[in-house]
C-alpha cells in the first residue's frame, strides 16, 4: 500500500469505504481504492490496440486516449500522457523502498498506476504512465 499523504480538498466524487466495496469486485477495491498492484502481463489491456477512451474504473472520469498509449513492455498498459494534466494527480510515494510517482484520479482519488520519466522510450515526453488494467474500462471510438 502506499504511504501517500491524503489530499486536503474533496474529491468530486466521493464515497464511503463501503460503498466503494459495493460498487468494486474484491481486486478493483484492492487495486484502486488500496494502491494495490495487479499482476504484470495479466491485465485485460496490456496489448489492447482498440482506438478509445480509457476511464477510470471508480468513477468513469475520462483519463487517457489510445493514442497515447505504447508498447513499453513493462507489463502493464502504458501512456505517455493523460488527456489532460487535470485529469490526474501525483502523489510521492515511497514505500517498497523506492522513490516513485503515484497516479491517481483527480476525480475520486482512485489508484491508476505510477508515472516514470527519463527511460528512453520514444514519445513526446519521455514519460511512462504505467497504469493498472483494472484502475481503467476502454470506450472504443465509434
Amino acid at each position: 500500500m502506499s504511504d501517500a499523504t491524503p489530499r486536503s480538498t474533496p474529491y468530486a466524487v466521493s464515497r464511503s469505504q463501503e460503498e466503494w466495496r459495493q460498487r468494486l469486485t474484491p481486486e478493483e477495491y484492492h487495486v484502486l481504492r488500496e494502491a494495490g498492484t495487479e499482476a504484470p502481463f495479466r491485465g485485460e489491456y496490456t496489448d489492447t490496440k482498440t482506438a478509445g477512451v480509457y476511464a477510470c474504473r471508480g468513477c468513469g472520469a475520462e483519463l487517457f486516449r489510445s493514442d497515447a498509449k505504447f508498447e513499453s513492455h513493462c507489463g502493464w498498459p502504458s501512456f505517455y500522457s493523460p488527456l489532460a494534466e487535470d485529469r490526474v494527480e501525483y502523489i510521492e510515494d515511497r514505500s517498497l523502498g523506492m522513490r516513485r510517482v503515484e497516479v491517481r484520479c483527480a476525480s475520486c482519488g482512485s489508484h491508476l498506476g505510477h508515472v516514470f520519466e527519463g527511460e528512453g522510450y520514444p514519445t513526446p515526453t519521455d514519460q511512462r504512465y504505467c497504469i493498472n488494467s483494472i484502475s481503467v474500462t476502454l470506450s472504443p471510438d465509434a
